[in-house]
């Protein structure tokens, strides 16, 4: 009977040390921010407002990785004419402009054509993980899934100083 409570104890606190200790894709997100801080990428959780998609009658919010690049080139008057723009992918109505399976979040014919042209060209080779795009005057953020394929950040930071260096 010693032994049986023994056991029972023993298993109790493996147990226990197991529940706390993180999952593969925990430790897996854990080192990819890590490697993303690496590449110059601030990483938080963000909640992010997907437009209302055709035959929807409400827009969606969920809760994602935001993996944002600093723009640290433009002066003054620059940042001040700045137009700030959102897109994301889902197939609605505000899509002027923009590749298909994308749409406008905010922003939709405030671009000038030769940069609404390079957006639309850049949203194409973009990976398929990536829900939503975000530009301001300070930053370039990226909204993804952190798939688990090799070689998936090094693509996002590529693409997204492609963009930054384009200055849309």
């Amino acid at each position: 009977m010693k032994w049986a409570i023994i056991v029972l104890i023993m298993l109790s606190l493996i147990g226990s040390m197991m529940w706390v200790m993180p999952s593969p894709r925990q430790r897996f997100q854990s080192k990819l921010r890590l490697d993303a801080r690496k590449l110059g990428f601030q990483v938080q959780l963000s909640r992010l407002e997907i437009p209302r998609a055709k035959g929807e009658m409400d827009s969606e919010t969920i809760n994602m990785p935001a993996y944002s690049m600093l723009r640290g080139k433009l002066d003054r008057s620059a940042k001040e004419q700045w137009v700030e723009w959102m897109v994301a992918r889902v197939d609605a109505m505000a899509a002027d402009g923009l590749p298909k399976g994308w749409s406008w979040s905010k922003g939709e014919r405030t671009l000038p054509a030769h940069r609404l042209d390079a957006l639309s060209d850049w949203l194409t080779q973009l990976p398929t993980e990536v829900v939503a795009v975000e530009s301001t005057a300070i930053h370039l953020t990226l909204y993804w899934r952190e798939p688990e394929r090799a070689g998936a950040l090094d693509e996002l930071a590529e693409k997204a100083n492609q963009l930054l260096a384009k200055e849309i």
